[in-house]
């Protein structure tokens, strides 16, 4: 193969040559780099789309009241609940009850989930119930894209509020319906233990004070100083050991108390529990941050190729020197060793 007779060599055609060949290999990075992104970002898009579409959203803000829960209990779908979301309730499981009167110890929670493209108004829908005098909030959070509240009715007004609530038109709704009878009866039993418990303290506290004074005035009686003064320590120590263990037994029933009455005022209200989330067709700010991600990785992209056909391949460079420096001195060594080897086999 012959060079075009009109191509010369010279070092200017030299440099227009490697600055075409420099030229070409960025816009093919370039091009190569781009269409990565794209289906890197088009591939990431699909398998997140499949993956919302495999796992559907739950909702179990009140599983805590579920678990927390010992008694019996069972779920049922109000007329306007669908079956699908009274299926997807979080499931109570169910324990034996002693008697006949566990629904007279029966507490119904409701669970809704809305999605709306309305937050604001939504949220303020549900925030406005504060105001009625039969609805006690417990728990009220608003949040940039969401919304929870936690609420309880007296049970003449449930049906008002869960009309208010459907007519938002919740995505999911769930009634739960469940007893604290066991619970109650637990807390009935324990306290009745501990009470036991104090009374024999008590007796066993009042026996040892009278044995203990009987036998302090036998001993001064005898005038035995030593006797005497190891019932007296065996009194006192045995005396603060009851007396603690008296207080700890009180603060238990202060405890058991609490915790009882606790359940006892569930069973004069009706639990809400709403959560609302945001749910645009078009997100502006999702887009804005979808663009602003991109023409960061677009930056990082032209970043990356500057650096690659500058400062790495200076240092492949420099490497490759390096390499042929190496080579040149092993090259050397070895003429050198080799005249050695010669001279040294001709004198042989």
């Amino acid at each position: 193969m012959e060079f075009p007779k009109n191509f010369q060599l010279k070092p200017g055609n030299i440099l227009k040559i490697a600055g075409l060949i420099l030229v070409a290999i960025v816009i093919v990075a370039l091009a190569f780099r781009l269409i990565g992104s794209a289906v890197s970002s088009l591939s990431h898009k699909t398998t997140f789309g499949n993956l919302a579409l495999q796992t559907a959203p739950t909702y179990d803000l009140a599983s805590e009241r579920y678990s927390a829960s010992s008694g019996s209990g069972y779920s049922s779908g109000a007329i306007g609940l669908s079956t699908r979301n009274v299926a997807s309730s979080p499931s109570i499981k169910p324990s034996a009850t002693v008697g006949d009167n566990a629904e007279e110890f029966e507490v119904t929670e409701y669970n809704a989930l809305i999605e709306t493209r309305q937050l604001k108004n939504t949220c303020d829908a549900v925030a406005a119930l504060k105001e009625r005098p039969d609805v006690i909030f417990e728990n009220a959070s608003q949040y940039e894209h969401s919304c929870n509240y936690t609420f309880k009715v007296k049970h003449d007004s449930a049906p008002e509020i869960l009309a208010i609530i459907s007519a938002l038109n919740p995505r999911e709704l769930n009634e739960n319906i469940y007893t604290l009878k066991n619970q109650i009866d637990d807390y009935t039993s324990a306290v009745e233990i501990l009470e036991k418990k104090m009374t024999a303290i008590d007796e066993t506290l009042a026996n040892a004070v009278k044995s203990y004074d009987d036998i302090s005035a036998l001993a001064t009686r005898t005038q035995d100083v030593e006797s005497l003064a190891k019932i007296i320590d065996s009194k006192i120590n045995l005396i603060e050991r009851l007396t603690q263990e008296r207080l700890n037994i009180s603060t238990q029933l202060e405890q058991l108390a609490r915790r009882k009455s606790e359940q006892l005022d569930r069973l004069d209200y009706t639990y809400f529990y709403v959560n609302v989330s945001e749910n645009k067709f078009i997100d502006g700010q999702s887009l804005k941050d979808s663009w602003r991600a991109a023409v960061r990785e677009f930056v990082d992209d032209i970043n990356s190729i500057i650096q690659a056909i500058t400062i790495n391949l200076i240092a492949l460079v420099l490497r490759v020197l390096q390499y042929i420096l190496y080579l040149l001195i092993i090259l050397v060594v070895a003429k050198y060793v080799w005249r050695f080897a010669k001279a040294i086999w001709r004198k042989k």
